[in-house]
């Protein structure tokens, strides 16, 4: 049956279908497009003025503009003081020809008769002065955007101004912004509050020249550059810097990605109904990866730093654990088999010899403690990570491949890495474990903090942190990680461990990332560091203490759901306008 999609009242009632048949179709028109080009053009920086005031509705119309710019965040954050008063204006044209004077004086002669040519009457003649100002009042971190670039508030304001001085050039209106101002006699002018910083003095009214270019051009202060001048192509030239490293790897092309969003429109629901889940499924769609047939790859290794102390559990844990998981009887086994993946599980450097029907990829048995010694040497490092590599492509033809390790310790290691690959302090890094108390937190923090303290400041490419820092298990699920990116798989993550060996595979090849899907959030200090390091948001959140790729399970099993459920529900047919 042709089932109708479903057309909100509200917002966007175009279809993907609708927008696909048509990419330029929001486009307002020649008409429209040349004004504007020919406003763009002709927008000037006004500095004489007529008396005549400017009509309250126009006044209206053009703020209207600047209040309708872009903001970082939707924050809003510019204030515009409107000011009339002769005496205000004059004070203000009295504290910019000070200015003036003061900048002409640090320049050569030529430089500062063309500054001290400029004319700033206009503050004195135009019928208006618009002192914009920028409220940076608001925390930072609470505005979308700002905790990254914390002047995009500033940002936010200029695109105001430009749309009130386009705006009022369209009306016939000048236009002149005046800066030769200390920031902080303009606020006390205006009585600005702490916190509220100004952006200088728009003069604004009917303007008593017509400018054919503009005004700097005219006087010989400067030339307009040529477009090829300003544009750079995805690296700036000649600056030194060494190229990145050339990848092995693509990450899917844009049509791919879109086509995977276009086909999910049709379905008989509201877009991204299934939320976090939809955009997984978006991503396997688009990389062409299968849900059936999947495996966990369940990695395990001991670690010399578990004799500090650092564990509630004794090594010989990490052996009962692989050895049960071999037999399909441990927690993330039994969890691999709910979920309908195949298990392999791999011996990185399991104490007492190998692990009787695992994969051996054994790591040396000399390797050191992170305290005194690096975990692993370069060479087990590129060992480890190779042979992960050919399983991960061996497993990860266009599959799902869901991570999991285990290892008496290697919470400690993982706190390390993470330190040493995020630059966290070891508090912030350390976490309880399975079942750790404060004493043991305690004894955890002082090995982190040795280790880091071992190796300095130095700078580290991920490998060599992660020989450092690292362990066996996780140089092999990097390399798995790897190995199922190049063929075309996704990789599901469970705890700290594995997302760590993903960041540092991501590290060495970039596109990775678009082969990761986080299927939960640990328990682990470090964990969510590294999670927003890699960009995930997990999709799941059950406070799991196990590790063995039983949360990496639990997600693969919701995932190949979803599918389910995404291929069972109704698709629509087009809407009868499109």
């Amino acid at each position: 049956m042709p089932w109708l999609r479903p057309v909100p009242t509200v917002g966007d009632v175009t279809t993907a279908a609708q927008r696909a048949a048509d990419p330029a179709g929001w486009s307002m028109g020649e008409e429209v497009i040349g004004a504007f080009s020919r406003l763009v053009v002709a927008r000037r920086d006004v500095r004489r003025f007529r008396p005549d005031p400017v009509p309250a509705e126009t006044l209206r119309r053009v703020l209207e503009a600047a209040h309708a710019a872009p903001s970082v965040g939707h924050s809003q954050p510019w204030r515009f003081v409107l000011v009339t008063d002769p005496l205000t204006r004059q004070r203000a044209a009295t504290l910019a020809d000070g200015q003036r004077l003061a900048q002409a004086a640090g320049m050569d002669e030529q430089a500062a008769r063309h500054l001290l040519d400029l004319d700033l009457e206009g503050i004195r003649e135009a019928p208006l002065g618009i002192v914009v100002a920028c409220d940076r009042r608001a925390s930072a971190a609470g505005i979308l955007g700002r905790a990254t670039f914390a002047d995009t508030d500033l940002w936010s304001c200029a695109c105001a101004i430009e749309n009130l001085w386009l705006a009022a050039r369209a009306e016939g209106l000048g236009v002149g912004w005046v800066t030769l101002f200390r920031p902080e006699d303009l606020a006390a002018l205006v009585a600005a509050p702490e916190g509220v910083a100004t952006l200088g003095w728009l003069c604004v009214g009917w303007p008593d020249e017509r400018p054919p270019s503009p005004g700097l051009e005219r006087r010989g202060w400067s030339a307009r550059l040529p477009l090829d001048a300003v544009v750079v192509s995805e690296r700036w030239p000649g600056a030194g810097a060494p190229a990145p490293p050339r990848s092995r790897l693509a990450p899917p092309v844009p049509a791919t990605l879109v086509a995977a969003r276009d086909e999910a429109d049709r379905l008989l629901s509201a877009p991204r109904s299934l939320g976090l889940l939809d955009a997984a499924v978006d991503r396997l769609v688009a990389l062409g990866v299968s849900t059936e047939g999947g495996c966990l790859v369940l990695a395990a290794a001991d670690h010399p730093v578990a004799a500090l102390g650092v564990s509630a559990y004794d090594t010989s844990v990490t052996r009962e654990v692989a050895m049960a998981a071999v037999a399909g009887e441990a927690l993330g086994a039994v969890a691999a088999a709910g979920a309908g993946l195949e298990l392999v599980v791999v011996d990185a450097g399991v104490a007492g010899g190998s692990v009787p029907g695992a994969v051996d990829l054994r790591a040396p048995d000399a390797r050191g403690d992170l305290v005194h010694a690096d975990a692993l040497d370069p060479a087990s490092v590129k060992r480890l990570v190779a042979g992960g590599r050919a399983l991960g492509q061996e497993r990860g033809r266009g599959r799902l491949v869901a991570l999991g390790e285990v290892g008496i310790g290697n919470t400690t290691v993982g706190a390390a890495l993470a330190c040493g690959l995020l630059g966290l302090s070891p508090s912030d890094a350390v976490g309880l474990g399975a079942g750790a108390d404060r004493a043991m937190l305690d004894a955890k923090q002082e090995a982190v903090s040795a280790a880091l303290s071992r190796l300095g400041g130095a700078p580290r490419s991920a490998l060599e942190l992660l020989a450092a820092l690292g362990g066996p298990e996780v140089a092999v699920l990097c390399g798995v990680t790897l190995g199922v990116a190049g063929a075309g798989g996704v990789v599901v993550l469970d705890g700290l461990v594995t997302s760590l060996a993903a960041l540092v595979a991501v590290r060495e090849e970039p596109a990775v990332a678009a082969h990761l899907v986080p299927g939960q959030r640990s328990r682990e200090a470090a964990h969510p560091a590294v999670l927003a390091a890699l960009g995930l948001e997990p999709l799941l959140d059950l406070r799991l203490r196990a590790g063995e790729g039983a949360g990496a399970a639990f997600a693969a099993g919701l995932l190949r759901h979803a599918v389910e459920v995404r291929a069972g529900t109704a698709r629509t047919a087009p809407p009868a306008h499109s």
